[in-house]
């Protein structure tokens, strides 16, 4: 078994939207328009293994020091052969080398990223200031960072986590 992690490419958007529609479907992930994959596909690394893409996560920069994990999934067919750990590592290189100080995940699996260094948050996690230029960004990713009242239905279940780097 060969495990490659690497930058998604626009014909990977189709299977990006094929490994997460199930994820989506049971509401674990929420899903987006095609497009929005497509603009955001530079955000995106896939997981082959054997040549064969079976996972994908994307990094969304959302301040000058803070960024998303986002869309972090594998098919439940390839868990446990350490694709989904390989991309959180790759994503958390992308951080680093951008200059993102800390990473910030919803998620439903606490455990998971507990044992990558993320911790459980309440409250807000930036300053006040940062806070009312965040409140301008029409992300929902930013609006779930910022536990707003509108984005409740979407997130019920889900842990804030964040991981400083």
């Amino acid at each position: 078994m060969t495990l490659v992690v690497r930058r998604a490419r626009t014909p990977d958007v189709r299977v990006i939207r094929d490994i997460i529609a199930p994820m989506s479907e049971n509401r674990r992930i929420i899903t987006k328009d095609a497009v929005t994959y497509y603009e955001s596909v530079h955000e995106f690394r896939v997981a082959e293994i054997d040549g064969v893409v079976v996972g994908c996560g994307a990094l969304h920069v959302m301040w000058e020091d803070l960024a998303e994990l986002r869309t972090l999934a594998v098919l439940p067919d390839h868990h446990g052969h350490g694709a989904g750990s390989a991309l959180l590592r790759a994503l958390l290189e992308d951080a680093k080398e951008i200059g993102v100080q800390r990473v910030f995940c919803l998620t439903f699996e606490t455990a998971f990223f507990a044992h990558h260094g993320f911790e459980a948050i309440e409250g807000q996690a930036v300053e006040p200031p940062v806070y009312v230029e965040l409140l301008r960004s029409y992300d929902e990713g930013v609006a779930e960072f910022l536990d707003l009242e509108r984005v409740k239905p979407n997130t019920l279940g889900n842990t804030r986590m964040l991981r400083t780097l």
